[in-house]
């Protein structure tokens, strides 16, 4: 019961499903307590079933079956239920009991019925609930191993016919549909464990198939069906292990699938899983088919994939550094890959040539990776190679002139001692890019954000009056001289306000008072509070119908 808090349902639902939430306070009942689970009933539009899980994996968690919920939210419902059992702390211990007691109840009841009695009930409780009937048709299907009726009890089970509306099932419908496909992974399961399964892999395959084909027309936005291809997944490796295939065969599967031939990837399947099961002679095939699918299509994702797990388990570096080299990225990506490839392997000196050969073959320094050229600098900087480092930094700066290319251009600078030398010939290139911006070419204007960076704040405004300056850094300039030029900072202060006062918001005003606490400030320090005292009242008259800001004004004292 800790993780059961007012402090963690609003956490988990959010300011206002919590506070939705406790409005449904009266519209719970039926609460049930378990170890570690609640329960109840929440009336709301309709009648939902909400459980809370106190103590799962995760800690806290619940699961309602509202349309909010549905979609793995943390509805109100939820919240509802976890205020009405924090409400009454002293029955919980009481309900638990009860819990027990009922299904302890429920359990010595039924022991004491008679085989005929027993049957009487379930035979009951099947002529009232069709679903009942089919699981346990099901059931007794795979237990004595009727595979024509397993088989086709399973293609029932995987048709969306039933739930579906012109030929698509919809996101309502979507939920009971996987979970009767559900019911197709546990006949498969009972099928095993019956001693058919050689039957059981065959048809855990064809099931795939179906599954497979049903996803594209069934609207799985919960994933509820990935849930069920993951329970396939399972089934078909159990089958497997308890038939022992033959393994040239289970490796020519095993491929077919990894390489997307026999599905779209819903079943999500590692054939490294299958290791034990295949043996010496199986894992041989299935690296001697990986290869030649991959020597096939060096440039298909499956293939590169499939080849690289292959290697890396079978810690094959070399296996692995070839896949990559196959199709290298032209922005040095791929080099980089393989140089953490090698380092992984204590092989620093390759490593370091396949970084430098990344940064050298890339077309554009531009469209070169950053990680690359991060990577290539520490590694310059750690073997005391700090020329190397700046030249780097240089040459990546020039490429992309941007505020962060240029704060890594002055650390690796500082590191050298050189930085003086360094920054006049960036901000030249900055000054470059500022008049050519003056003259209508576009650059973004970074000589007045490094020269900020820098903490120079006359020469960044002398920047911003010469070559422009966008509104956000003319209001950072003007913080910052505000105390040594507070005449030209009002200016600034006062031409930023103005076009906020014909907008409307809580955000506007918002900003609008903190340019007129600046305002004031300014007005201060040239000794004008009379101005600013004009300028306020004015404002005031001109604005007194926005009445939250006229609050927020008189919370400041303006």
């Amino acid at each position: 019961m800790r993780g059961l808090t007012e402090a963690n349902l609003k956490s988990l639902a959010g300011a206002r499903s919590f506070e939705r939430g406790r409005g449904y306070l009266d519209a719970v009942s039926g609460v049930e307590v378990g170890d570690g689970w609640i329960s109840a009933s929440v009336h709301g539009t309709e009648r939902y079933e909400v459980h809370l899980t106190l103590d799962g994996p995760s800690g806290l968690s619940g699961e309602c079956d509202c349309p909010y919920g549905l979609e793995g939210n943390f509805c109100k419902h939820l919240v509802a239920l976890g205020l009405t059992v924090l409400a009454r702390p002293e029955s919980l211990p009481r309900q638990r009991k009860a819990a027990r007691e009922r299904a302890q109840d429920l359990d010595g009841w039924l022991s004491d019925l008679s085989k005929d009695e027993l049957l009487a009930l379930v035979r009951e409780q099947i002529g009232e609930d069709r679903q009942l009937q089919c699981r346990l048709e099901l059931r007794a299907a795979s237990a004595r191993a009727d595979i024509a009726s397993v088989r086709a009890r399973i293609r029932e089970l995987l048709d969306i016919g039933p739930f579906a509306q012109y030929g698509y099932v919809e996101y309502a419908d979507a939920r009971a549909y996987a979970d009767q496909a559900g019911q197709a992974v546990s006949a498969i399961g009972a099928l095993t464990g019956a001693g058919r399964a050689a039957d059981a892999v065959i048809l855990v395959r064809e099931a795939m198939k179906l599954l497979t084909q049903a996803v594209e027309s069934v609207d799985d936005s919960d994933g509820w069906l990935g849930q069920a291809g993951a329970g396939l997944a399972e089934a078909h490796l159990d089958a497997c292990r308890a038939a022992r295939p033959d393994p040239g065969e289970l490796a020519r599967w095993l491929i077919g699938h990894a390489l997307g031939e026999l599905d779209d990837g819903l079943t999500d399947i590692d054939p490294l899983d299958y290791e034990d099961v295949l043996g010496e002679e199986g894992m041989a095939a299935l690296r001697k088919l990986a290869v030649e699918a991959w020597q096939g299509n060096r440039r298909g994702w499956a293939e590169k994939y499939l080849m690289e797990r292959l290697a890396k388990a079978g810690g094959d570096v070399d296996a692995v550094i070839a896949v990559h080299a196959a199709d290298l990225a032209p922005d040095g990506h791929t080099h980089l890959v393989i140089a953490r490839e090698l380092d992984a392997a204590r092989r620093p000196d390759e490593a370091l040539g396949w970084a430098e050969r990344g940064v050298r073959e890339a077309r554009d320094l531009a469209a070169v990776d950053t990680a690359l050229v991060d990577y290539l600098c520490d590694r310059y900087t750690q073997a005391d190679r700090l020329a190397e480092a700046v030249a780097l930094r240089r040459g990546h700066f020039g490429a992309r002139r941007t505020l962060l290319t240029y704060q890594q251009l002055r650390a690796a600078a500082r590191a050298a001692d050189c930085w003086p030398a360094e920054r006049e010939g960036a901000l030249a290139v900055l000054r470059a890019d500022a008049g050519r911006r003056k003259q209508g070419w576009y650059g973004g204007p970074v000589l007045v954000d490094a020269l900020l960076d820098d903490k120079d704040v006359d020469a960044a405004w002398q920047a911003a009056t010469q070559a422009g300056a966008d509104d956000p850094q003319w209001l950072t300039l003007a913080d910052q001289a505000r105390a040594t030029r507070p005449a030209d900072a009002l200016g600034v202060y006062l031409r930023l306000a103005e076009p906020l006062t014909k907008q409307i918001g809580n955000a506007v005003y918002e900003q609008l008072v903190s340019l007129l606490l600046s305002i004031r400030d300014c007005h201060r320090r040239l000794g004008s509070p009379e101005e600013f005292t004009e300028y306020v009242t004015a404002l005031r008259t001109a604005q007194k119908r926005k009445r939250n800001l006229m609050r927020l004004m008189a919370e400041h004292k303006l």
